[in-house]
């Protein structure tokens, strides 16, 4: 394994648990929970102030393993390698990287594969639903533990940028600056009825039982494949699927005239949906989809400039031309409460052929204006 100059290396996935009964954490459903486990990687050093630490917030897919690698032989590094290290934009030379797995994950956070107390069984269904603000509010937890005093910025892409606006309404003073990216502040229709489909994949499926399965038996692997590879879709382009596929052929000069598989893109999204269901859980992409279409800032303040109001963060926000499923307009409305609530905010769209997955393949003017920001915001 070859490690590029600036990796942060070989890196270790750490655990802090809270919340222990009879102290659990109240979630937003009204629900309690608890003991409560988050699973986070850090990178860099915290200085003596504990004000220059940043959190990555993840999308859907994403945990907490955003740079690095675990051993020498893995072949893959975290999700956002390519930002985080030494002279990179998230530099740990200067800033203490915080990821953590959301709450209601499966990469060693509680969810729904983790074992309910009260039972010894797993959760499953019995975990309660959990919302964006719970999830935030969890880390809060974790970024108190370790005794980190203000955030230089709190960062993230998709469901990652429905967080960052969260901890910047959340908590105003402790956040210096927000950078959400391809993001909304609500959720529209289409965006639902995809996670609605992908579910109903899941439902669909014999060996999801009615959620009563185990990870160690028959799990409902083909319902989450299906609800991966209509998932997957919506995060490219027409362009960037028309460059990386066309209508070429698989394998083979002839139309089958058959259902095998006829067209690259067909295999792909195939590869994408078995790969998927080796390192994701299928209960768990109920629960995070289903926090995600709850997220609607609008309707729980009244209006997109009232849930502003009170926060003091210096706003970058970044979309993508070809985002359709969070598209500019999206991320305008922000700009537009933002600017109307009188606070500091710059906004670009970035113009690429990827889709809504642009923000997870490097970028030269992304990485650019995100580098420059943190340094401005580090310097005030």
């Amino acid at each position: 394994m070859p490690i590029a100059p600036g990796s942060v290396g070989i890196v270790e996935k750490k655990y802090f648990t809270f919340a222990n009964p009879p102290d659990e954490m109240k979630l937003e459903s009204g629900g309690k929970l608890g003991p409560v486990t988050l699973a986070y990687e850090t990178y860099g050093q915290l200085n003596d102030r504990g004000d220059n630490a940043i959190l990555l917030t993840h999308a859907l897919s994403g945990d907490s393993h955003a740079a690095g690698y675990y051993s020498e032989k893995d072949r893959k590094p975290g999700w956002w390698d390519f930002m985080v290290g030494s002279g990179r934009p998230f530099d740990t030379d200067k800033y203490f990287i915080v990821c953590s797995n959301v709450i209601g994950g499966c990469k060693g956070s509680t969810g729904p594969t983790s074992t309910n107390p009260k039972t010894g069984k797993p959760y499953n269904l019995d975990f309660p639903v959990v919302t964006i603000n719970d999830m935030v509010r969890a880390q809060k937890y974790l970024i108190d533990h370790l005794r980190i005093k203000r955030l230089q910025s709190v960062i993230g892409g998709s469901m990652g940028g429905m967080q960052v606006l969260e901890w910047a309404i959340q908590y105003p003073e402790f956040v210096a600056s927000a950078i959400p990216i391809a993001t909304t502040s609500r959720l529209n229709a289409q965006g639902i009825a995809f996670d609605e489909v992908g579910r109903q994949a899941i439902y669909a499926d014999a060996n999801w039982k009615n959620g009563d399965y185990t990870l160690n038996g028959n799990i409902p692997a083909q319902g989450l494949s299906v609800a991966r590879m209509l998932a997957h879709i919506t995060y490219l382009s027409e362009e960037s699927m028309h460059e990386k596929f066309g209508r070429r052929l698989q394998q083979k000069e002839k139309l089958g005239y058959d259902f095998s598989t006829d067209f690259e893109v067909e295999s792909y999204l195939r590869y994408q949906g078995e790969s998927f269901i080796k390192r994701f859980d299928a209960n768990t992409y109920l629960y995070i989809t289903k926090a995600i279409d709850y997220y609607d800032l609008p309707r729980d303040y009244g209006s997109l400039e009232n849930a502003f109001k009170n926060a003091k963060s210096k706003f970058l926000v970044i979309s993508f031309s070809s985002d359709w499923l969070f598209p500019t307009v999206q991320a305008k409305e922000i700009v537009r409460a933002l600017k109307v609530d009188g606070k500091h905010v710059s906004f670009c769209e970035i113009d690429s052929p990827y889709g809504h997955d642009a923000f997870l393949i490097r970028n030269d003017g992304m990485e650019k204006m995100i580098a420059d920001f943190l340094s401005h915001v580090y310097d005030d």
